[in-house]
């Protein structure tokens, strides 16, 4: 399987043809991001999150499946070289696929290069708006890079999407100035 996609990756920009649309998931996580809003508990929030992460996990085709599953495992074992190669394969075959980009900027974060994981999640995020890992990670990426007031908008509007996230312990108190 890899000496194909390897091959097809390597034919140019038509590869990005052979990936398949993702799946218009709004059906089936609008009733998740509505759960969360009214999630009772940080325990019931995550047991909406983990049905979300299923459907955000699901790649559009059995390669780019393959390609999704390598890059986590590499990066579940902290192989932050193969998990970026694997994710920038995934983005080369499936541009449209949101999670691509924000598994390869989580790769990014562990590694320490803000920089370079801001336009992933930008692009995460410009792909799926609601996503929640990417909503999160931008803000505390933003907030490290020095960028604390942008990060913390970020967060805030990332609280409006999902209030229960782990990340609501970076909330600041508002200023005076912002009220």
């Amino acid at each position: 399987m890899r000496c194909l996609l390897a091959f097809l990756l390597l034919s140019g920009p038509a590869v990005a043809d052979g990936c398949p649309a993702a799946p218009d998931l709004t059906a089936k996580l609008d009733p998740l991001y509505e759960a969360l809003k009214i999630a009772p508990d940080a325990d019931t929030a995550q047991l909406i999150t983990n049905k979300m992460w299923r459907l955000y996990d699901d790649a559009p085709d059995a390669p780019a499946q393959e390609i999704l599953n390598e890059g986590m495992q590499a990066r579940a074992a902290f192989d932050l070289l193969v998990a970026k190669e694997r994710f920038d394969t995934l983005i080369l075959y499936c541009p449209e696929y949101a999670e691509g980009y924000n598994q390869r900027a989580f790769v990014f974060v562990l590694g320490g290069d803000y920089a370079a994981a801001l336009p992933d999640l930008e692009r995460a995020l410009a792909l799926n708006p609601r996503h929640i890992g990417s909503l999160s990670g931008y803000a505390l990426t933003l907030m490290a890079l020095g960028r604390e007031d942008e990060g913390q908008r970020a967060l805030r509007a990332a609280l409006e999407v999902h209030p229960w996230l782990p990340e609501r312990r970076f909330l600041a108190p508002f200023r005076k100035d912002e009220l």
